[in-house]
């Protein structure tokens, strides 16, 4: 059982009505659920939550245009559920401050698979599985704090969205090696990476974007070309 709070947003109850069943199945007990953008506003102001499933294709406002309002109030772990999945679409909801998509029609195990993903690489935690052990990783420009779930560029606090984070994370563990798209995606979303070359684009632009000093030339988190990504440690870092 886990004590995560999840909201749906989405105007077809039969839909919400399936991942409903379909996640308090599988253990998550604390689910709200809105129809409209309004009324998933209403809910954030009153309540935190952990994870939102939220449509596109809203009657009242885009899921797009609703994730930045959201974004004022919320850190929670946003999952698009939208049947626009070209790479501009995909792109930008990503830069406005999504975290994952799934595209319509779509096997709702699938929406528990990508929940599950991130509880299991700490965006969120189940009740009896808190990580007691964390490290500070210093590479000299920045400093990423694991206990205090903290990013640190020339001493200075900076925001970082939950999966950048976990991605960074994951780098600072394994500095100087080179990984795929396909590796870092199934190693920091939990899911098999084939065919989501965009979402770490986008996590991989917006870490540089926060650690580094010149986007064009980067000199922490470097492209190795046909193979992938690796975060450089000097030596003396």
């Amino acid at each position: 059982m886990y004590n995560s709070k999840i909201l749906i947003v989405d105007d077809e109850k039969s839909i919400i009505q399936l991942l409903e069943t379909v996640l308090k199945k599988e253990g998550f007990r604390h689910i709200y659920t809105a129809g409209t953008a309004q009324e998933a506003l209403r809910l954030l102001a009153k309540n935190e939550v952990d994870i939102i499933i939220l449509d596109v294709m809203l009657p009242d406002q885009s899921g797009f245009d609703l994730c930045p309002q959201i974004r004022e109030i919320s850190s929670a772990y946003i999952i698009y559920l939208t049947a626009r999945a070209s790479d501009l679409d995909v792109l930008s909801g990503f830069a406005i401050g999504g975290d994952d998509y799934v595209t319509k029609p779509f096997n709702p195990l699938e929406i528990v698979a990508r929940t599950k993903a991130g509880l299991r690489r700490g965006v969120l935690m189940p009740v009896q599985h808190a990580e007691e052990t964390r490290r500070r990783y210093d590479f000299g420009g920045f400093v990423l704090d694991e206990y205090e779930g903290e990013l640190l560029v020339g001493g200075e606090a900076v925001p970082c969205p939950a999966q950048a984070y976990q991605l960074l994370l994951y780098l600072c563990k394994n500095p100087n090696m080179v990984f795929s798209k396909a590796q870092l995606y199934e190693a920091v979303w939990g899911i098999d990476g084939m065919g989501d070359d965009n979402t770490v684009m986008v996590h991989i632009h917006k870490i540089r974007e926060r650690i580094e000093s010149d986007l064009g030339a980067p000199r922490y988190l470097v492209t190795v070309r046909g193979l992938g990504y690796k975060l450089i440690k000097e030596k003396d870092a």
